[in-house]
């Protein structure tokens, strides 16, 4: 972000009813899958929907045939169960009724001699790739503050329509939150936009407004709404059809929502449907853990942090540090301390994180970034455990 003392940033979000986020969705429902079955199952998945039309497609590999056979099988209920959870029960888009073509297969042995560990080399990451992780202390949890509530507030509306409080709401929406800055920090909020999908088709915009405005207001920061605050709430009037029947929707098409929404770099891999060999998710998320943790350690009030890779190599081809001059530390140091702390080899990203687990259908929507770290390893990336061991090293 800018380096500049007072200006307006701004983010976007959406919700786990947009388009691509049910494609997002349903190819991390079924990595989860195959990591429950199998800890070390590879999968590449993605998804395609559009009106009544679900097609999942990939590469999928398990050690025994017949279970993976099995699994096969399951991809089916696997999407509807997704659909079902998000809300979409239109005439064009309906859990039950609309057509799942399933064209996974098996994974490739030319990308598996790559990857899979042997006697004389260890396990190579899956890709080439360079990929960011960033933190600031501009929030509680170390985001931008423009993603982190424009997140906040898409999820704020759908508990409350899951929940039966506002039931006119429907799943697809999507929020973009302008923040304004002074001295460096987040002050307050200068525009509102929020398009949501309602089911009742006479509604107005203001009609809307007066739904979703009271749950605005309560997730954003006391006082950052004021007079001078714009409003746009489904400015273009009625949004009745909506999710795949109203726009086809891909995995991996929001990758800024994922990760920073555009405060930070993005290395240009999308994170839905990858099992964690594939250092486009892995290693961006050990990229934000190793960030977060310079700025909870106090050595910089914000921190981005890139890694390269090579296809079927293990170790990391460079790692990168910029604290864009709030540095207490030399980046220098903090680089060297960085890869002190933490074995970067795809298999030591795994282990320390935690990754071989099926943690990954709850991170396809309100961000891959700032949640809380859960019970059963979910958002382990989060942790801010590495802080004393950074202090150490450096």
């Amino acid at each position: 972000m800018s380096s500049r003392q007072s200006y307006s940033f701004t983010s976007e979000s959406v919700s786990e009813g947009h388009p691509d986020k049910v494609c997002d969705r349903i190819s991390d429902a079924v990595l989860d899958a195959f990591l429950s079955e199998e800890p070390e199952a590879r999968v590449a998945c993605e998804t395609f929907a559009t009106t009544n039309q679900v097609v999942i497609g990939g590469e999928v590999g398990l050690s025994d045939q017949d279970t993976l056979k099995d699994y096969m099988g399951k991809i089916d209920q696997i999407a509807r169960a997704c659909i079902k959870d998000i809300g979409y029960e239109q005439d064009k888009f309906h859990h039950a009724t609309c057509d799942v073509l399933n064209l996974l297969h098996e994974q490739s042995a030319h990308i598996a001699q790559g990857v899979d560990a042997s006697e004389d080399k260890d396990e190579g990451a899956g890709d080439q790739g360079i990929m960011f992780g960033y933190a600031c202390d501009e929030t509680p949890d170390l985001m931008p503050a423009p993603i982190q509530y424009a997140h906040a507030i898409l999820r704020r509306l759908a508990e409350v329509r899951k929940n039966g409080t506002e039931p006119t709401l429907g799943p697809d929406a999507k929020s973009q939150l302008t923040v304004r800055y002074e001295g460096g920090r987040p002050v307050g909020v200068s525009s509102v936009v929020l398009s949501t999908q309602h089911l009742d088709e006479t509604m107005t915009s203001e009609d809307v407004r007066a739904v979703v405005e009271p749950y605005i207001t309560e997730v954003l920061p006391e006082g950052w709404l004021d007079a001078s605050t714009e409003w746009w709430v489904n400015p273009t009037g009625k949004f009745v059809i909506g999710g795949p029947d109203g726009d086809a929707g891909l995995t991996g098409r929001k990758i800024i929502v994922d990760t920073y929404g555009g405060a930070a770099p993005h290395g240009g891999g999308a994170f839905s449907g990858k099992d964690p060999t594939k250092v486009d998710r892995s290693a961006a998320y050990a990229a934000r853990y190793l960030a977060k943790n310079i700025v909870a350690a106090g050595m910089a009030t914000r921190a981005t942090l890139q890694l390269s890779y090579a296809i079927g190599v293990a170790k990391p081809l460079s790692i990168y540090v910029d604290t864009h001059g709030t540095g207490e530390v030399p980046e220098a140091e903090i680089e060297r301390a960085v890869a002190s702390v933490m074995d970067l080899t795809p298999r030591g990203i795994r282990q320390h994180l935690g990754l071989n687990r099926p943690i990954y259908q709850r991170t396809a929507a309100y961000g891959h970034f700032g949640r809380q770290p859960e019970a059963d390893g979910g958002f382990s990336w989060e942790r801010t455990d590495l802080t004393e061991a950074l202090k150490s090293a450096v």
